[in-house]
């Protein structure tokens, strides 16, 4: 392989491995607000006892996933120094804003969460859970800023020529509000409050067929169960928003996404399906005129096909991108289906005895991390060639230096330490879960029901 090859393999393996903790320290996040303001709103316990139980388990994904994140800055400069020197302006002020307003905020909560229980008083523990859980989420925002400009380029100017060309920012809140950076956000953030959602299902519908943790594991079912629908409805539409601001801004992409080669009018939509990319053909099952409806709302109108595009211009892994796509969109039809029928059951007050459907709940927390990570890869891979889109191809955007095997050694290594780190994390998430919620270290609850009483009367 040569070394455009390999630096794209380690990074994507890397930035891959990182994006399994980033969602799930936002969803759990979400969750802990929600049950910690829950007990302060009732003061029943076990809104208490799952909100150090999970806090137990923010705390793992977020260390795992800040070890994880260093290592692609440095990325940037080792295999990518042309891009890195290119979007330096752009991509250096979005990583400064994460840290400022974001990781700062995060971390200065965090010690107060972790530690601060019988501490601090409740509504200061609530502050400082929020803050966490809002620093994580503007963390997302510059990250998916920086990198929806590389999609869609907004707010700036290019500075010399060649090789010394880079990007300089002319307007900041430009380059922020770029033309797909606010569907993204919120695209991103639901998915991530989906992986938490349905991870507090798991962990809890586990406990319910293992007849452990019983009252709490209700609670906790019952408000996973109503975030997982409401978001993944959410995510329906905001799906469908980011589908449209690809056709507008990116229409290669998205002619890519459908594996729609030919400019027709209609245009089909694929439900599922392979493309052969020698005969450019698609086999699979259609609905007839469906893309035209879904972008313009009209089944007879023409959408761009691949072929309006220079062939050096478009995406060449087009039946790739047309798999993760739709898996994506499989894996969300398939959320909405599970979250649907478990609280319908729920509300039939019927789920609890359903074993079948708690240990589907159980494997259930794979999905919304296999739609996120395929999510991803179709984002990236659709926008290929390029690295920034328009201005800069990835095949230009390597550093000079760099070899292949120096890249195939390091990604060796990358792959060697990140299997240690992932077994490590399985192996401590496993022990937390097994020690389960009713099990941790004895707290003096009369202290701190003290402190609720002391709260309510100072209202």
């Amino acid at each position: 392989m040569d070394v455009e090859i390999l630096s794209r393999i380690q990074f994507a393996f890397t930035v891959s491995f990182h994006y399994i903790y980033p969602p799930l320290s936002i969803g759990i996040g979400l969750m802990l607000v929600i049950s910690e303001g829950m007990f302060l709103k009732t003061g029943i316990k076990d809104y208490e006892v799952l909100t150090r139980f999970w806090t137990k388990i923010f705390a793992l994904t977020f260390g795992i996933g800040v070890a994880t994140g260093i290592v692609m800055e440095f990325e940037f400069g080792t295999n990518w120094a042309t891009y890195s020197r290119y979007v330096g302006d752009i991509f250096g002020s979005a990583l400064a804003a994460e840290g400022i307003f974001a990781f700062a905020l995060e971390s200065s909560f965090l010690g107060i969460l972790l530690f601060g229980w019988n501490k601090v008083s409740p509504r200061v523990h609530f502050i400082s859970t929020l803050g966490v859980f809002l620093g994580s989420m503007f963390s997302a925002i510059w990250i998916v800023v920086a990198n929806s400009w590389q999609q869609t380029p907004a707010g700036y100017h290019i500075v010399g020529e060649g090789l010394e060309a880079r990007a300089e920012i002319t307007d900041f809140w430009e380059m922020v509000f770029n033309p797909s950076s606010v569907e993204r956000i919120l695209h991103v953030w639901v998915g991530a409050f989906l992986a938490g959602a349905f991870l507090f299902i798991s962990v809890h519908a586990y406990y319910l067929v293992r007849d452990r943790h019983q009252e709490v594991s209700k609670l906790g079912i019952k408000m996973g169960l109503i975030a997982a629908t409401i978001f993944s409805f959410v995510q329906l539409f905001l799906g469908h928003l980011s589908a449209d601001g690809v056709a507008k801004n990116q229409p290669a992409k998205l002619a890519a996404f459908e594996g729609h080669y030919h400019t027709e009018n209609p245009a089909d939509l694929y439900l599922f399906g392979w493309v052969d990319q020698q005969s450019k053909e698609v086999y699979g099952i259609k609905v007839p005129g469906g893309l035209s409806f879904l972008l313009h709302q009209n089944f007879d109108t023409k959408v761009k096909g691949l072929d309006a595009f220079d062939e050096n211009n478009q995406p060449t892994q087009v039946n790739a991108i047309f798999q993760f796509y739709h898996l994506m969109v499989g894996i969300g039809m398939l959320l909405i289906g599970l979250s649907v029928i478990g609280s319908f059951l729920l509300w039939r007050k019927q789920l609890f005895d359903k074993k079948w459907l708690l240990w589907i709940f159980v494997f259930a927390v794979i999905l919304p991390q296999l739609a996120n990570q395929f999510g991803w890869f179709a984002a990236e891979m659709g926008r290929q060639p390029w690295v920034v889109y328009g201005l800069l191809r990835t095949s230009d955007a390597l550093s000079k230096a760099v070899r292949a095997e120096q890249v195939l050694f390091s990604l060796i290594m990358f792959t060697f330490i990140y299997s240690l780190l992932f077994a490590l994390f399985i192996y401590l998430l496993n022990k937390k879960i097994k020690h389960g919620p009713n099990d941790m270290e004895l707290i003096d609850h009369r202290t701190h029901q003290k402190d609720i009483n002391n709260f309510y009367s100072k209202d």
